[in-house]
């Protein structure tokens, strides 16, 4: 057979290139159009308990002690050492500020003031009982000022409301088997909470630390909706995606829907990673999320989830009402609680 002409040659080269060329610039053009879309639930941690759903709760007729056994699982309610002091680290300063004095500053920073009487009460003994377990200085002072530990901002910040909540729970404290139990809470649940090893992974199970149903949580970040291009996804996720940004696949859920492991897909290859550090990297407000993908004005396609946790999943332990009165309306939509609270000591 006889050789092409080398013009022949060269020119099937150049189409050739140029279709390759063609071929990823139309893959660029798809990328650049398709969007990740992410439903989620919640705002926190998901550990103890959910401020809003203590306001669902409280509107529900449950009284501030019905509402922490919900949520701290076998606890009951004791009394704190007389006279004890909490040492705060506000700014560079440790402040040794006694305990109630404490408490009436804490209260009124983390929750709306014009909660119902047993929300505020359940939020005064909490706190109280957080101040006397966390640790987060060591051998120098016990919490931040900030929501490190729990939010404090003196007595500027103290209502008459949040001031009367801690006189009528003067030293009480969330115990369980006769100890102080660190009191864990966070703004918005989505509809469940979470048990305390999924969130914080290297913690110890705790039994009052366990996920529960939390149906009265109506906050307003109770369910939401992030969108954002594949290229401001692979820009978050840069140094751990491998190529272009393909999507995300769920691997492991835990007790709530909120995600333990992920894999971030990318054309050469997955990355695994936690649900934390997800969520950090997105941006999201709580590791209960579920994602699609949008090509163009298309539907949304979900992503790989291999959890067998689908958005629409129930609680698994619908929650029973407690003994005593009970009525109420259901908690508004417009439910705000401050900024999430009562992370890890350290």
């Amino acid at each position: 057979m006889r050789a092409a002409p080398l013009a022949t040659l060269l020119a099937s080269g150049l189409a050739a290139v140029a279709l390759c060329a063609g071929g990823v610039a139309n893959a660029s053009a798809a990328a650049s159009t398709q969007t990740l879309v992410i439903t989620g639930a919640g705002d926190g941690h998901g550990v103890g308990m959910s401020q809003d759903g203590a306001y669902g709760f409280a509107e529900h007729g449950w009284n501030s002690r019905q509402i922490l056994a919900h949520y701290y699982t076998g606890t009951t309610i004791g009394q704190a050492p007389a006279g004890t002091v909490v040492r705060v680290l506000i700014g560079a300063t440790v402040h040794r500020i006694p305990l109630e004095r404490y408490v009436r500053g804490v209260v009124s920073a983390e929750v709306p003031s014009e909660w119902p009487a047993a929300a505020l009460q359940a939020q005064a003994i909490a706190s109280r009982t957080y101040a006397l377990t966390a640790h987060a200085g060591g051998s120098k002072f016990d919490v931040y000022a900030d929501t490190r530990s729990q939010v404090y901002r003196g007595g500027a910040a103290e209502t008459p409301q949040t001031n009367a909540a801690v006189a009528a729970t003067a030293g009480q404290i969330v115990t369980y088997a006769g100890a102080p139990a660190i009191t864990y809470f966070f703004a918005d649940s989505g509809g469940m909470t979470e048990d305390v090893q999924n969130a914080w992974p290297g913690s110890e199970p705790q039994p009052w630390l366990r996920g529960v149903s939390d149906p009265y949580d109506t906050g307003a970040q109770a369910h939401w909706k992030l969108s954002m291009s594949f290229a401001t996804a692979a820009a978050r996720l840069r140094g751990l995606l491998k190529g272009a940004f393909r999507g995300i696949e769920v691997l492991k859920r835990g007790y709530s829907p909120r995600i333990l492991t992920a894999a971030i897909l990318g054309t050469t290859g997955n990355t695994r990673i936690d649900g934390d550090s997800l969520a950090e990297r997105l941006g999201l407000q709580d590791t209960w999320a579920y994602f699609g993908v949008r090509s163009g004005a298309g539907p949304v396609k979900p992503e790989p989830d291999h959890s067998e946790r689908s958005p629409a999943a129930s609680p698994p332990n619908p929650v029973a009402a407690p003994a005593g009165p009970q009525g109420g309306s259901a908690a508004p939509d417009t439910a705000q609680s401050a900024a999430a609270g009562g992370m890890p000591a350290g």
